[in-house]
């Protein structure tokens, strides 16, 4: 009877697991569904066809000749990787201190650096905007990254993840004489490594997919991200929705990619596994 039980509890509870995912993959599913349709199915038939009469890749082809795709993936891969790179190095920069080091002022500069999290970016927006101006980095790729070399988020998980390392490791690596520098990049970084991965996750994805920033401080269509161009698509077909799919998909698929090869890496690790009882 028990077992019975247990049975139908595995059961129900995998079938609302499988109702969720359904939820939540729906809408990805319907934009791979409209990217495949012929011009000749109605996308907005009732009731709603997922699967087209006649897939074809013809929405693919017609957005990749129309516009400069392949310039707007190099523009959204630039930005995103130097993104990510400047900003997992700012960040682990000033979380090392915050987290391992004591100095007059510490937890009150952190509580400093956390509330700004509370703040929305449409509130400094118009300021970095001018700071971009007045530096000379408007229309240009660094301008794009300037507002993300460092966020208060990233600054929090990292110091979070150096705060979990044991200190018989720091210990172990000053007494083998190693300076303050060398222990931050050889010993805490590849310690804290799941966090910096799950970070670089975070960088990418709101770099690859911001468009109000690009937008503002962007002109030159040959610096377009592929947010922008994917929007751009919408004034050169007059809203042709398959059209706007797959250039949607083209725009998206980078990430899914991202997740899946860096997935594994997310999940903790023991990092005191190195210590000798």
């Amino acid at each position: 009877m028990n077992l019975q039980k247990s049975r139908l509890q595995t059961l129900l509870i995998y079938g609302i697991l499988g109702a969720i995912a359904l939820v939540t993959l729906f809408p990805l599913l319907w934009l791979i569904s409209t990217a495949l349709k012929s011009p000749t199915e109605n996308i907005f038939q009732s009731p709603p066809q997922l699967l087209p009469s006649l897939p074809t890749l013809e929405n693919f082809a017609t957005v990749w000749q129309s516009l400069p795709f392949g310039q707007y993936i190099y523009n959204s891969t630039l930005v995103a990787v130097l993104t990510v790179g400047l900003n997992l190095l700012f960040c682990a920069l000033a979380a090392y201190p915050l987290a391992r080091l004591s100095f007059v002022g510490r937890d009150w500069i952190f509580i400093a650096i956390v509330s700004t999290i509370m703040i929305p970016f449409q509130i400094v927006m118009i300021p970095l905007y001018i700071l971009t101006v007045q530096i000379g980095l408007r229309n240009s790729y660094l301008g794009m990254i300037f507002p993300s070399l460092a966020s208060a988020f990233g600054i929090f998980l990292l110091r979070q993840a150096f705060m979990s390392v044991p200190k018989e490791i720091e210990e172990a690596a000053r007494m083998d004489g190693s300076s303050e520098l060398d222990l931050w990049w050889y010993v805490m970084l590849p310690a804290i490594r799941p966090a910096l991965v799950t970070l670089a996750i975070f960088v990418f994805i709101g770099a690859w997919s911001d468009f109000l920033w690009p937008l503002i401080v962007i002109q030159d269509e040959n610096l377009y991200t592929l947010p922008l161009g994917v929007a751009k698509l919408a004034g050169t077909f007059s809203l042709d929705w398959r059209l706007v799919a797959a250039g949607s998909l083209i725009s998206i698929a980078p990430v899914l990619l991202l997740f899946l090869v860096l997935q594994r890496y997310i999940v903790p690790t023991d990092s005191g596994s190195g210590v000798k009882g």
